[in-house]
């Protein structure tokens, strides 16, 4: 049987990525976003989306942009995960798009080393590569407590560093 991912692809610098269309919940523009104290720098704050709370992580610097400011072109894909709603700041929604199941790679290994090992495949898309993407991994409350610069998870990573470099 030949299925197909249904995915909703958008920018995120020059990269093209992909979720779930059955994890998006709407996509929006990017409102007054209140922060919130103590929080990993990637994780902007909170908005009230029509009366419910939703925290907002910013995906450019989540992987890796340190300076990247927001644009009128920026959007917000509100996505559901766990019953809880994120949004994920992004540079443009772009389409949804329908990808044959074979058309999906396995990522390579250095998306696990490298510490994004929320990326579950690559979509060939008309001669382009898709980075598809896990909300489950990409939201994980243990990701977030991880990034979030207390001393012993910088400790650990830092000795985790330095065991792999041996």
């Amino acid at each position: 049987m030949n299925r197909e991912l249904h995915i909703v692809g958008f920018q995120v610098g020059r990269e093209t990525y992909g979720v779930p269309i059955t994890s998006l919940h709407e996509i929006v523009r990017v409102p007054e976003i209140t922060a919130v104290p103590d929080a990993p720098d990637y994780l902007e704050g909170v908005i009230n989306l029509r009366g419910k709370i939703v925290s907002v992580m910013d995906l450019r610097k989540r992987f890796g942009d340190k300076e990247a400011k927001l644009k009128k072109q920026n959007r917000i894909l509100v996505v559901e995960h766990s019953g809880k709603l994120a949004g994920l700041i992004v540079d443009a929604a772009c389409e949804v798009m329908k990808i044959p199941s074979e058309d999906v790679e396995a990522p390579p290994a250095v998306f696990q080393e490298g510490g994004l090992n929320c990326v579950t495949g690559l979509g060939k898309v008309r001669g382009r590569l898709i980075v598809l993407l896990d909300m489950s991994k990409l939201l994980a409350p243990a990701s977030l407590l991880l990034e979030s610069g207390s001393a012993e998870s910088k400790t650990a990573k830092a000795e985790a560093r330095g065991a792999s470099a041996r």
